[in-house]
């Protein structure tokens, strides 16, 4: 059962999903992409009087880094925290996306730089590291693995009935394998009863995407091993 909670700020004008993770028996918190509503973001900070451990960025996409400046103005030591392969992106309006919107945004340096299998504890909360680029060329996924059932911090990687879109550029065929290859090794694993909360739309099910998600069922419709002929 869980004992802590996760509270959703939804972000205009890309629908953008930000989250604040508290343990009730702790002053401190988790803030993960936070997007254009900073200031709701810091008015629940202040409301649940929660002092940020790290501010996490799944990936250097201007929605879920457009908070990070207003964040580290109000708690400085916050550490802010993203994938190595998308740490450029912060500083970038280019790449970050927001100069082709039309806002360029500048975010603050990272703090922390993490890789595949690094193990952060903050607020109480253990979190997994795993890369499952293709969306964004260093976008990670969260895992609070000893939690039951398991969370899935997951950006624009995985949702409800879809995935992350490919098409930001590089290669968009062979972004989009990979994005696919990575949800299948590296998430589906980890079981159906895991609760994903995505960048974008409401909380599903690693089961139930499994079973409905056409990009996923059509990727492991491909990939299955073909029984050899004795």
């Amino acid at each position: 059962m869980e004992d802590f909670n996760i509270d959703v700020v939804e972000s205009a004008p890309y629908a953008q999903m930000s989250y604040v993770l508290w343990r009730p028996d702790r002053d401190d918190a988790i803030v993960v992409d936070p997007g254009f509503d900073s200031r709701t973001i810091l008015d629940l900070l202040e409301h649940e009087r929660r002092t940020p451990a790290a501010i996490l960025n799944t990936h250097g996409h201007v929605d879920h880094i457009a908070g990070n400046a207003a964040l580290k103005a109000a708690y400085p030591e916050a550490p802010l925290i993203i994938g190595r392969g998308d740490a450029s992106m912060l500083a970038d309006p280019r790449r970050n996306l927001s100069l082709p919107f039309g806002h360029p945004i500048v975010s603050p340096e990272a703090d922390r730089l993490v890789d595949e299998g690094d193990r952060l504890e903050l607020a109480g909360f253990s979190l997994l590291v795993r890369d499952v680029p293709g969306h964004s060329p260093g976008s990670v996924v969260f895992i609070l693995d000893a939690e039951d059932p398991i969370v899935i911090l997951g950006g624009d990687v995985l949702f409800a009935g879809s995935v992350g879109r490919t098409d930001f550029g590089g290669d968009a065929a062979r972004d989009f394998e990979v994005l696919l290859s990575g949800i299948v090794a590296k998430l589906l694993p980890l079981g159906d009863e895991a609760r994903v909360y995505p960048g974008h739309g409401g909380v599903t099910t690693l089961g139930s995407e499994r079973r409905t998600n056409p990009f996923l069922r059509d990727y492991l419709a491909r990939t299955k091993p073909q029984p050899s002929e004795s």
